[in-house]
This record gives structure tokens, sequence and C-alpha cells, in this order.
């Protein structure tokens, strides 16, 4: 079912719309979809379009908060099994087709503070990151119904793209000045993004991009999230609620549980998408911050691997009561897995709404919810 701008904000909210929602976040992984065409599966289910997903129509306004920079994108080999690429940041990257959507870095621009300052231009704002032609079509999208999204760089994921993971975590205690320097020089661009953009269109909700997370927990702990994060999150909802943001998103795969009360602190209230191989568990979670925090995923992915059985279990435990009636966007963890049966996630979809009250699939159109 297709849903409004104002029900699914207000369902994120907590507001009690009268009907649960049900979504697919991601869809399957590219290698799944060749077994189910080999299989005999219809391209309307492979499409996701069959299963009558719940979904809110967005446009992502058109504006850049991120690294503007003179370099093309290139392709330097590509096989059946990997492609490596130069992209726009300038480093070698390498896509595993198999097993991953998002390409790896092989390197990275930034070792140093005198790196940093060589490229801090990417990040200075200028007119070209505004598209205002677009933008003034994108307010009639708005205005039919549309929920409009704002990507805004990871305070975690934008330097991990600069310097690589552990390169980052040192330079925590090694380099807090460059890394505050980095945050700040891009929240000054993200903030006159979003005063440009706001003239123009609201700003429904700012999505931000972190995968921070691993089964072992988060990359930054509380004392980190406080120092960094806390200053450039916060900053940036000030800036967009005053053109009428009202949901603050966060996606970050593996175990963000000992740092969720400081990312509530810093203005997150929507976060995705929860895996419980990472130790997520929505059911618990939801007890403990009640209407703090909408959940947006957090079923189990890898009970589809199982069968019939296993998805009735996971089912039945996740979709409980007290999550019900605003502040979760029930769906999978994350894309369906490789060598999940046709017929099990068949079944998945059609017993999550008997349990749901939904009714039986009465439509067809899919909108992927990851953000």
């Amino acid at each position: 079912m297709i849903w409004g701008r104002e029900r699914y904000i207000a369902h994120s909210l907590f507001e009690d719309t009268g009907r649960e929602m049900f979504c697919e976040l991601f869809g399957p992984l590219h290698i799944l979809e060749q077994e189910w065409r080999r299989q005999g599966v219809s391209e309307a289910e492979i499409s996701m379009k069959a299963f009558d997903w719940d979904y809110v129509p967005v446009v992502w306004l058109n504006s850049n908060t991120g690294a503007l920079t003179n370099t093309l994108p290139r392709i330097l080999e590509n096989n059946d099994q990997i492609t490596l690429s130069i992209d726009h940041m300038g480093r070698r990257t390498k896509l595993i087709k198999n097993t991953a959507t998002i390409p790896l870095p092989l390197d990275h621009p930034v070792a140093c503070a005198d790196d940093w300052e060589k490229i801090k231009k990417w990040y200075i704002f200028d007119e070209r990151r505004i598209n205002r032609s677009a933008l003034l079509e994108q307010r009639k999208q708005w205005e039919k119904g549309y929920l409009s999204l704002l990507s805004i760089p990871g305070a975690f994921d934008e330097p991990r793209q600069l310097m690589g993971e552990e390169a980052l975590c040192i330079a925590c205690y090694e380099e807090p000045e460059m890394l505050t320097d980095i945050l700040e020089t891009i929240a000054d661009t993200a903030v006159k993004v979003i005063e440009r953009v706001g003239d123009i269109v609201p700003v429904d909700c700012l999505a931000f991009h972190e995968d921070m997370a691993g089964k072992s927990g988060p990359l930054f702990g509380p004392a980190q999230v406080q120092e960094f994060f806390k200053p450039y999150y916060s900053r940036i909802r000030k800036a967009a609620e005053a053109y009428g943001a009202k949901l603050f998103s966060q996606d970050s795969d593996g175990d963000i549980s000992p740092i969720m009360d400081d990312l509530i602190d810093c203005g997150i209230n929507c976060i995705h998408p929860l895996e419980p191989v990472g130790g997520n568990d929505i059911v618990q979670l939801r007890k403990k911050y009640k209407n703090k925090i909408c959940f947006k995923g957090g079923i189990n992915k890898l009970a589809l691997l199982k069968g019939p059985e296993a998805v009735k279990a996971e089912l039945e435990y996740r979709l409980a009561p007290h999550l019900m009636g605003g502040g979760t966007i029930f769906g999978l963890d994350h894309r369906i897995p490789n060598g999940v049966n046709i017929e099990t996630y068949r079944y998945y979809v059609n017993l999550g709404r008997e349990i749901l009250g939904l009714g039986p699939i009465s439509e067809q159109g899919w909108g992927r919810m990851a953000f």
C-alpha cells in the first residue's frame, strides 16, 4: 500500500494511524535474483512489485552535501566476480559481486592533516551544490504527498571514506583537531545547502548513512559519539528543523545498541536496519526506549534460509503487540540472502501480513524503504 507523507511521518513519530507498516527495505541480492529466475519466478516477484509492500513515495532533493571533486569515475576491470574502479575521490575500489552491493576502497586520500588541507576544498560550499530548477520540479512532487529526503554525510562514514576505519579510529586520539575540522567543514556546507533547499522545498527527513558497527559493537563508543557526532548532528538538525524536518534517520548495520542512548541524544529519531545477528533485538529495545526512537527493519533475514518453521517463530516473536500502534516499520534487517527459496519468501510475506492484520495482497508496487 502507498502511504502519504503525513501519515508516514505520523506513524514514525508514534501516532496510531490505524494500520501497521510492513515493508521491504532493500530487496534481494543480485545473485538471488538470478537464482529465482532459474527457478521460473516471475519478474513481478523478483522486482518485489508482486508483494504489495507498504511504502511512501519519496523524492531525494537535488543537492550535494558531500565531496565535490574533479575526478571522473572509471572502470579498470569488470568480470563476473569483481569490478575494479576509480571512484569520484580518486580511490581504487573493489566490488565483489557475489556477496556485496557496495564497492570497498583499496586506498584513501587522507593519511594526515596535510592531506586533509589539500582536499578540504571538496567540502566547501558553492552554488554548484544546488539545482534550483530540479528543486522547483521536486516541490510539485512534495505537494502531491511525496516525502522529501536530504542526504547528509555521516559523522563516522564520511571521515571513514577519507581515511579508512582504522585510521579514523586512531585519529580520534592522535588527530582530534583534524577530525573536528572535517566535521565542522561538512556541517558548514550542509547547513548552507539546507537553507537554500528549504527555501524551495520543505525538508521532511534528513538521512545519515553511517554503517559504523559489526557483530561485536560500534567502532565509536559513547565518548566519541558525544565528542564528534553530537556537535555535528545537533547543528545540522537545528538547521533542518527550521525548514520543516521532523525525521532524522540513521542507517547503520551491526550492533549499535551500546550507543543508542547517545544517538538519541544527538537527535536521531529513526534507525535501521537493526540486525538481530548484530545483537539488536527490537522487542527488547522498544521496552527500553519506548517512544524515543522509531525502529525500521529488525526481522532476522537469516530465518528465511531455515524454512517456514523458523520464519513463523521469527515473526511471532518480532511482531510483538507492544511494537504496534506506531513507531515501528517492520521489515527484514537487510537484503534478502542468496539461497532463500521463493516459497519461503512468499510464506514470510503472507504470514507477516496476517499477523499484522493487513489482509491479503491486493496491489502491485514496491518502494525501497532504506532511508
